[in-house]
């Protein structure tokens, strides 16, 4: 009887899903209510493809846009293994791929798409995302420009999940003023996504204070005897 229950308890055990964390907060009339949380790295991660080699953030990047931008999933495995087998083998591994083997990629797949020097707030009125190269660190770099916002660039980094630049730190980092965009299926294109914003919140307003924080803020100071 033991070893034919055990199949039925296998197959329980492999049903089981692990809970999403939850924090317990304030409610109405005393109530406290269960809210889940993300932890700040899986948010990152949520809507930007991590790269797995150091020379594949255009695969990541290109998997980012058709996946997260335009509803078309495909992993990174996928596109650098299509880019690689049509690419210049030898350059990709001393370079990384270039946005002529991201082109030749997308078409592949019906998708136009092109490098235009154009300022950002184009995308904004256009409302379409693009894949841009940088220079971070003396290392050239393709992240996904995912939104714009009160001064801030939002970016999907292969290297570090979703993350948010002021607008001049972008320009520093920026090469060429070269978008790369899909010119295409524009009714497909998702831009400036508030689940994306999620991942890069303002720091606190407290933040700003000066580095006794809050000692003597909003307090009278009264001297040791006025207890």
């Amino acid at each position: 009887m033991r070893n034919a229950m055990l199949p039925l308890v296998l197959a329980v055990a492999a049903c089981q899903v692990q809970a999403a964390p939850e924090a317990l907060v304030p409610g109405f009339a005393g109530q406290m209510l269960r809210v889940p949380i993300t932890s700040m790295q899986a948010a990152r991660t949520a809507t930007t493809v991590l790269q797995k080699y150091d020379f594949s953030c255009g695969s990541a990047a290109i998997s980012t846009l058709l996946t997260h931008h335009y509803g078309h999933p495909v992993s990174e495995q996928e596109v650098l293994q299509e880019m690689y087998a049509k690419g210049d083998q030898q350059k990709i591994r001393q370079e990384g791929f270039s946005m002529l083997d991201m082109k030749q990629y997308l078409e592949s797949l019906g998708y136009a798409a092109d490098g235009f020097q154009q300022p950002l707030e184009k995308l904004a009125e256009a409302g379409l995302p693009a894949i841009v190269l940088v220079n971070e660190g003396n290392y050239h770099h393709f992240v996904v420009v995912k939104g714009l916002r009160d001064g801030r660039v939002l970016i999907g980094d292969p290297a570090r999940g979703t993350r948010a630049l002021t607008r001049e730190e972008f320009e520093k980092l920026w090469l060429g003023g070269l978008l790369f965009v899909i010119h295409d299926h524009v009714q497909q294109a998702r831009f400036n996504l508030a689940s994306d914003w999620r991942a890069a919140p303002r720091a606190p307003v407290f933040s700003a204070l000066p580095h006794d924080g809050l000692a003597g803020t909003g307090l009278p100071r009264n001297g040791p005897g006025d207890f």
